[in-house]
């Protein structure tokens, strides 16, 4: 049997005869889990399958910005040469609000040389799924996506507040886990839902989490990669839902002062290719010591794969004592103070939650780092600190506080940029030094406020 897991180029062809499908989004994740590309007739993308794009669409800020020179040029060429971008089958599917029959599917990129481009999001991941693969390893994951619905604003001066609902008010007060303050917003969860199931996302349960106008939507737990789509062309999904219901879906860092930031929870293990094991578990359900030396992995690499895990300035506005936001490395079972948590579950479901990801990082980006520094933990045999037991926000701050911070973490840390590529290291912190330099040249409300007459 066919399923989307094993589509080829028949299958695709098939499928989009089924759905009558006139045009074609070809879509491409950048650094900043934006989707750039094209849209093709049907028929162009038959002949065609594929397209060509400059290199540096994957590598632009969020601004739109390129690095005029450094060690950005030494990776991507200064002739602005072209990359080829070819359709992944497995990622067809339909465009729920679209008027004509319109699909989108998702494009890996490759060089002149038929290479993959080591820069492009999609690329890294497929890179550190690889390194699992050659060890006989699969590793599983499911992402906690958390999002502010907003009312509509657009001027970027004035403060965001949420939006009303069906009841005619705006949320003034928290609603952690209330069904009815879901409820306010029932016409555009069930567009959410609809489109969720025409695309075949397979996103699990809905919940309204603490800040006012936040929720919170739960994935099953899958292979990053498939994963790692569904976030991309959620957000997309959600984006275009609230547009139609006269709000703003965010999925901002810290989009409101006051209110609690928004995370990407990653629940991660790892089976075994041969059985499905989890490497996890013992035989006799004890955690194994590859359940231990991944944790000691996340530890160690953490504090230097931030950039990654906390992409933009706002990022670190999340990262406070106290606002449901880990400030450190520590690890415990079923505790949601410490960054790395343990939840109570099965031997065969053991698997750890890594909560330092911010809403806003890439999703292929923040998979493939945190992948990454539990198989180094694994594969180096590192020993995580002792299990922290009580209130980790009582202890120090062991996360880098501001993105510069953060950058030079990554800079300096070896293993990371062996797993991830030097290339796409290279690349994403020029990147990310181009933002920092454009958010400096903004000046606050709060600078006005406090230096004008005091200084």
């Amino acid at each position: 049997m066919t399923t989307r897991d094993n589509f080829t180029f028949s299958d695709l062809e098939i499928w989009l005869n089924q759905h009558r499908v006139t045009e074609i989004e070809c879509l491409v994740p950048d650094l900043t889990g934006v989707a750039r590309g094209k849209i093709l007739p049907r028929e162009k993308f038959t002949e065609d399958r594929g397209m060509r794009l400059p290199e540096a669409v994957v590598a632009m800020g969020v601004t739109g910005e390129f690095p005029e020179e450094g060690p950005y040029y030494d990776v991507i060429s200064p002739t602005d040469r072209d990359m080829q971008l070819r359709p992944d089958p497995t990622t067809v599917r339909i465009v729920p609000w679209a008027t004509d029959p319109t699909a989108q599917v998702i494009h890996d990129c490759y060089d002149r040389a038929g290479q993959l481009v080591p820069y492009a999001p999609r690329s890294v991941l497929r890179h550190v799924c690889d390194l699992y693969a050659a060890e006989g390893w699969a590793p599983v994951v499911a992402p906690e996506l958390e999002f502010y619905l907003v009312a509509r604003n657009t001027d970027p001066d004035v403060p965001l507040k949420p939006p009303v609902g069906r009841s005619g008010r705006s949320e003034t007060s928290r609603q952690a886990y209330s069904i009815d303050a879901v409820n306010e917003f029932d016409p555009l969860f069930e567009d959410i839902y609809a489109y969720c199931e025409k695309m075949e996302l397979n996103v699990d349960t809905l919940i309204h989490e603490v800040g006012a106008g936040q929720m919170e939507i739960n994935f099953f737990h899958a292979h990053p990669l498939g994963l790692a789509d569904e976030v991309f062309l959620f957000k997309r999904t959600v984006r275009e839902a609230a547009l139609r219901h006269d709000m703003y879906a965010t999925f901002m860092a810290k989009p409101i002062a006051g209110e609690p930031g928004s995370a990407m929870h990653v629940h991660q293990s790892v089976v075994r290719s041969s059985d499905g094991g989890n490497i996890f578990s013992n035989p006799d359900g004890t955690p194994s010591q590859e359940f231990f030396w991944y944790i000691g992995g996340l530890q160690k690499y953490t504090p230097a794969a931030m950039a990654l895990f906390a992409p933009y300035v706002n990022s670190y506005r999340r990262l406070s004592r106290f606002t449901a936001a880990p400030i450190n490395i520590q690890w415990g079972t079923d505790n949601r103070t410490v960054g790395i948590r343990s939840p109570l579950a099965s031997p065969a479901a053991r698997r750890i939650e890594n909560r330092v990801i911010g809403a806003d990082a890439n999703p292929y980006v923040a998979l493939a780092a945190t992948l990454a520094c539990g198989y180094l933990g694994i594969k180096k045999r590192i020993e995580p600190t002792a299990e922290c037991k009580g209130d980790a926000y009582l202890g120090d701050f062991q996360l880098p506080r501001s993105l510069i911070e953060a950058l030079n973490l990554l800079r300096a840390e070896t293993d990371l940029a062996e797993m991830l590529g030097a290339g796409f290291i290279t690349v994403y912190s020029e990147v990310k030094e181009i933002e920092h330099a454009e958010f400096m040249k903004v000046i606050s409300p709060w600078e006005r406020e406090h230096l004008l007459l005091h200084v």
